[in-house]
C-alpha cells in the first residue's frame, strides 16, 4: 500500500475515534465561520507528520488552506511558528488535536532519530529502527525514521525473515534453520539470523548467513565478531542501545545498529495551537 493510502487510514481512524458521531463542543461556535490558526513548537524539534497533519484538516475542510513556515525534516527552534491555518472555524477545532496528536508523536521520532544519527556520524554505522511500534502507527513511525536520517527495517513478518532463538530451537540448529529459509524464502526477501555468542556467530557464517543480528553482545565481543566476520556478512548490533553508548557501538565497525527506543520510548513533542476568529 501507497504512503498516501497509510495516511488518509490513519487519519480516517484518529477523527473517527476523537469526534464520533459529532464535536459537541464545536457546536458554541457558529455555523459556517471562519478562522486563522497558527501552530507553534514549544521546544526544538526536527518537524515530521506535516502530510498526516493536513489530511486532519482537509478531510473535515477541503477548502482549508495550511501554509507552512518549515518543511518536513527541518530542523525547527523552540518557540517558532511551524504553520498558519485558514478555514472553516468548526473544522478546525475537531481536526486540532489528532492533527497535533500525529506531528507531535512523528516528529518526536524523527528527534530521536536525528540525535542517533548525529551520534554516530564519521562511522560507517546504519542507525536502524525495529518492528517496537505504536499499534497502527508503524508506517507513520518508519517514515519518520527516515525524515530524521536513520533507515527502515522489514515493515512487518511479510517482508523479510529473521530467525531468532526459538525459530533455531524449533528447526533443530542454525545450519539446519539456516538451510530451511534458503529454501522457503522468495527472491529480493532479506534473511537476517540473530546470534547470542561468538561460537553461534561462527556457525551462521558457515551457514551462509549474509546479515547477522548480535544481540547483546559487548563492544569487546563485537569487536571480534567484526574481525572474524572480515565482510562475509553485514552485522547488526542490538540491545541495550542508548546515546550515551551508540557511538562506542559504532565505533566496533558494526554495519547497522538498531535501536527500539526510536519508536516505542519516545515524549511527545510540545506543540501549541492558537486560533483567532476575525
Amino acid at each position: 500500500m501507497s504512503l498516501s493510502h497509510h495516511i488518509r487510514t490513519n487519519v480516517r481512524a484518529a477523527l473517527e475515534e476523537d469526534i464520533g458521531q459529532g464535536d459537541l463542543t464545536a457546536l458554541l461556535i457558529a455555523e459556517h465561520g471562519r478562522a486563522n490558526a497558527t501552530v507553534i513548537t514549544r521546544e526544538a524539534t526536527v518537524l515530521c507528520g506535516t502530510l498526516w497533519f493536513e489530511e486532519c484538516f482537509l478531510a473535515l475542510d477541503p477548502n482549508c488552506k495550511i501554509v507552512w513556515k518549515f518543511k518536513e525534516g527541518d530542523t525547527v527552534e523552540a518557540n517558532q511558528t511551524l504553520c498558519e491555518i485558514h478555514g472553516d472555524a468548526r473544522a478546525m477545532l475537531s481536526a486540532e488535536r489528532p492533527a497535533l496528536n500525529f506531528v507531535q508523536t512523528l516528529s518526536a521520532v524523527a528527534s530521536a532519530t536525528r540525535r542517533y544519527v548525529d551520534a554516530v556520524a564519521g562511522t560507517k554505522a546504519k542507525i536502524m529502527d525495529t518492528r517496537k511500534t505504536l499499534p497502527g502507527l508503524r508506517v507513520a513511525q518508519k517514515h519518520a525514521v527516515l525524515v530524521g536520517g536513520g533507515h527502515n527495517q522489514r515493515t512487518g513478518l511479510y517482508d523479510g525473515v529473521l530467525i531468532k532463538e526459538n525459530h533455531i530451537a524449533a528447526a533443530g540448529g542454525i545450519g539446519e534453520v539456516m538451510e530451511l529459509a534458503f529454501q522457503i524464502t522468495p527472491p529480493g526477501i532479506s534473511i537476517q539470523i540473530e546470534v547470542e555468542t561468538l561460537a553461534e556467530l561462527d556457525e551462521a557464517l558457515n551457514a551462509g548467513a549474509q546479515l547477522v543480528l548480535l544481540d547483546n553482545f559487548s563492544l569487546a565481543d563485537m569487536r571480534l565478531a567484526v574481525n572474524h566476520a572480515a565482510g562475509r556478512a553485514e552485522l547488526e548490533a542490538s540491545g541495550g542501545i542508548t546515546l550515551e553508548n551508540v557511538r562506542l557501538v559504532a565505533e566496533t565497525g558494526v554495519d547497522r545498529i538498531s535501536i527500539g527506543a526510536l519508536t516505542k520510548d519516545i515524549k511527545a513533542v510540545d506543540l501549541s495551537m492558537r486560533i483567532n476568529l476575525p
